[in-house]
């Protein structure tokens, strides 16, 4: 079922517990990342679910590229992370800072093969914390 090149997915966590992610990573707490918590809906049938580290958030406006400096409760890809079926799955991705002057952005994962998610016209908010659905 999987490659050699792909390690057996790891079993999903409930939720993302940020106090303890700052606690670690205390550098995160700046005001100079923006933060977006994700949410997977259930589905029908349990699926596997990564993150590629060719994932941005980009300013509509200028086209500049914040990247993803961190990826809480996902694994990166090539390794999988198991969403078992029915389950409400959430995880948190921590982006370097866009210009001030940007207003609305996109989500978006780059990967060399089809399947990468876009999130288009996230409007920009003075907390830099975003909370959206991507659809796996």
């Amino acid at each position: 079922m999987y490659s050699s090149l792909i390690e057996p997915p790891v079993k999903a966590k409930p939720s993302v517990d940020t106090d303890v992610l700052y606690s670690i990573h205390p550098e995160l707490l700046t005001d100079a990342h923006i933060y977006v918590h994700c949410h997977v809906p259930p589905t029908s049938q349990e699926i596997l679910i990564r993150i590629w580290r060719t994932t941005f958030v980009i300013d509509r406006a200028s086209g500049e590229k914040a990247a993803l400096v961190h990826a809480e409760n996902i694994t990166y890809a090539p390794v999988w992370t198991l969403v078992p079926q029915s389950f409400n799955y959430h995880f948190l991705l921590i982006f370097s800072a866009l210009p001030k002057s940007c207003t609305k952005f996109d989500l978006v994962e780059e990967i060399p093969q089809p399947g990468g998610f876009q999130i288009p016209d996230i409007l920009r908010n003075k907390s830099d914390v975003y909370h959206v659905s991507v659809p796996f």
